[in-house]
């Protein structure tokens, strides 16, 4: 290196931890942008993401991961759990993050795949805005005695407490090297998996307990200035759900839910795109898709 020149950093960090403690919300907001879907239920994320941040002396590229369970029930959840656990192999830093509500099982079972990790781990309790500071320091000490973490943060991702304080700690522990991407990419995903996730996040926050999980999307088609809709994109979206009673759930009575769930994706799907969209979703059976490995693989699930 060259005197007088600022050494650059640039690493991957896998997001790991169980379901719902704020993985893609902690992505969405040191990225800048929503590249993953966030909900209140448990088992949003189905796919390995990666979400890309550019600072002037470092580039983190964080791998947003499947919440991990311990048992799979179908292929669905098998995928899922291979996704998570692969990015450990790509991994400079592991992000372990969890609640302030534990150690439970699921944290343990997370912390046990790390057991062999040679690289450092940072451990990130986020939430921590919901319970008194006093349980703060007992439950630190409690993960130092679990794993020999790095550091450990009290988070909380939605008050932003300790959010730019983490992303130091990370970048400290970042090898040095060159950029991998130009400095205005904050993605590796295409623009239908983007809108993929953005109708999936309306479909949670839309449905009730069930939908959600029985359903998978699916852009069929996607025409950029498409003169057969007044020269502006057209984008087709297959919904598939595991049975037949499913289709009336998600059309709802005279399609007024759909409709509704069409409405709210298509701001969305705009505002991400900046341009305007012809949206058209369309509901189809798969019989137990979630258990169609073959099916699955094509879904890039």
């Amino acid at each position: 290196m060259e005197q007088g020149t600022v050494s650059k950093k640039a690493g991957y960090i896998s997001i790991i931890g169980k379901p719902n403690v704020g993985k893609s919300t902690l992505l969405n907001r040191l990225i800048g942008v929503k590249i993953a879907a966030m909900s209140k239920k448990p088992q949003t994320t189905r796919h390995r993401i990666l979400g890309v941040l550019t600072l002037k002396n470092a580039q983190l590229l964080f791998l947003d991961t499947p919440g991990i369970i311990s048992k799979a029930k179908n292929e669905l959840h098998k995928k899922m759990i291979k996704n998570a656990v692969s990015s450990l192999d790509d991994a400079d830093l592991v992000l372990f993050m969890t609640d302030p509500f534990g150690p439970d099982e699921l944290d343990k079972y997370a912390l046990e795949l790390l057991k062999n990790y040679k690289k450092p781990v940072i451990c990130a309790i986020n939430k921590v805005d919901l319970v008194e500071k006093k349980v703060l320091l007992p439950l630190i000490d409690t993960y130092k005695n679990l794993y020999p973490f790095r550091e450990i943060f009290p988070l909380s991702v939605t008050s932003n407490i300790n959010v730019n304080e983490l992303l130091q700690s990370i970048i400290k522990y970042l090898p040095e090297g060159e950029f991998y991407y130009p400095e205005n990419v904050t993605t590796d995903k295409n623009e239908r998996f983007m809108v993929e996730e953005i109708i999936r996040e309306k479909i949670y926050s839309l449905y009730g307990e069930e939908i959600p999980y029985i359903s998978a999307v699916v852009v069929d088609e996607f025409v950029e200035n498409d003169e057969r809709h007044g020269n502006v994109d057209y984008i087709r979206v297959i919904i598939y759900v595991e049975k037949e009673s499913q289709k009336p759930i998600i059309i709802g009575k005279g399609g007024l839910k759909i409709k509704k769930l069409g409405t709210y994706a298509r701001h969305e799907i705009e505002e991400f795109l900046g341009r305007k969209v012809f949206l058209e979703l369309w509901v189809k059976v798969h019989k137990n898709w979630r258990k169609d490995k073959a099916f699955l693989d094509r879904l890039s699930v």
